[in-house]
């Protein structure tokens, strides 16, 4: 968290309150949310239907076949994530841009990371919805300090949206005031 803090306060500064225009230039919370979302996607499960029959490493699918597209066992594959379990934003940043795991977007164009969906059913929200989030986090750390209450648990619970079996509770601690007194 304590680079996140930085990157957002020698970006923007104390003087003010983090803009949308600003999430361009904060490449680890950009990178913070992608891992988030890659292991904590909102929906586990797309529900897709074939349009025509097709094969698939050898399985045949007849068309018109409901098909569950597992994304939370696909963004925690060993074989596309190194340490697929583990929380590490740094898989997502680099200041240079150079590997291609940096370059995975949560937009549906990489199939190992599809929080969001892909093609014509990708979520119609996911623009605004990365904007929002993004804004609100570096506003967040911008200007509070935060403390877990407790220990935290990151065990997942039943439901569709994956909630999480034991509620996290943080307890802010204000930083400064950007705001002009």
């Amino acid at each position: 968290m304590k680079k996140a803090v930085e990157e957002v306060d020698s970006v923007v500064g104390k003087t003010r309150l983090v803009e949308e225009s600003d999430v361009v230039n904060l490449p680890y919370i950009q990178a913070i949310v992608k891992e988030t979302l890659r292991l904590h996607p909102p929906g586990p499960i797309l529900i897709r239907e074939a349009s025509q029959a097709c094969n698939v490493n050898g399985y045949d699918i007849p068309e018109k076949t409901r098909l569950l597209i597992n994304v939370w066992a696909i963004s925690r594959d060993p074989n596309h994530w190194e340490s697929p379990l583990e929380f590490k934003p740094e898989r997502f940043y680099s200041k240079e841009g150079s590997e291609n795991v940096k370059q995975v977007d949560v937009r549906g164009q990489h199939f190992q990371l599809l929080p969001f969906g892909s093609g014509r059913r990708v979520c119609p929200g996911t623009t605004l919805g990365l904007q929002v989030v993004h804004t609100s986090l570096a506003s967040m750390l911008q200007c509070f300090e935060w403390k877990a209450d407790g220990t935290v648990n990151m065990d997942e619970g039943p439901g569709l949206t994956l909630p999480r079996a034991h509620s996290l509770v943080c307890v802010p601690k204000a930083r400064h005031s950007p705001m002009p007194q």
